[in-house]
C-alpha cells in the first residue's frame, strides 16, 4: 500500500509541476516576449515589401499619367481631322492657282518674244 500511496502523491507532484511549467510557459509576458521577438525578426522584411510597394506606386502612378497623357493626345488628334481636311483643300486650292499664274505668265512670254521666222533674213554687221 505504501508503493501505492508513494506513486499517488509522485503522480500529484508531477501533475502540479507540469500544470506550473504550462502557467509559466503561457504567461503573458512570455507570449509578449515571444511576439516582440516575432515583430523584430520580421519587421526589416515587412519595410522592404512597403518600400517596394511605393516604389512600384511611384512608376505606375508616372506610367498611368503618361497613359493618360497620350490618350488625350489622340483623342485631340481624332478631333483635328477636320482642321486636316481644310488644310488639305486650301494646299489644292494654292496648287491649282499657282499652276494658273505658270500657265499665263507662259503665255505672257510667248506672246511678247516672236519667234524668229526662216524666212526673214537678219542684218548682217558691216564687216570692216
Amino acid at each position: 500500500m505504501e508503493d501505492q500511496e508513494m506513486q499517488l502523491k509522485v503522480r500529484r507532484v508531477t501533475d502540479k509541476f507540469t500544470e506550473s511549467m504550462y502557467v509559466l510557459a503561457n504567461e503573458p509576458s512570455v507570449a509578449l516576449y515571444r511576439l516582440q521577438e516575432h515583430v523584430r525578426r520580421s519587421l526589416p522584411e515587412l519595410v522592404q515589401h512597403k518600400t517596394d510597394m511605393q516604389s512600384w506606386e511611384e512608376q505606375s502612378q508616372g506610367a498611368i499619367y503618361t497613359v493618360e497623357y497620350a490618350c488625350s493626345a489622340v483623342k485631340s488628334m481624332t478631333n483635328s481631322s477636320l482642321y486636316f481636311k481644310n488644310i488639305d483643300s486650301l494646299l489644292r486650292q494654292a496648287i491649282s492657282m499657282k499652276e494658273q499664274i505658270s500657265n499665263c505668265q507662259g503665255r505672257s512670254l510667248h506672246d511678247v518674244t516672236p519667234s524668229p521666222s526662216p524666212l526673214v533674213s537678219t542684218p548682217h554687221a558691216p564687216s570692216s
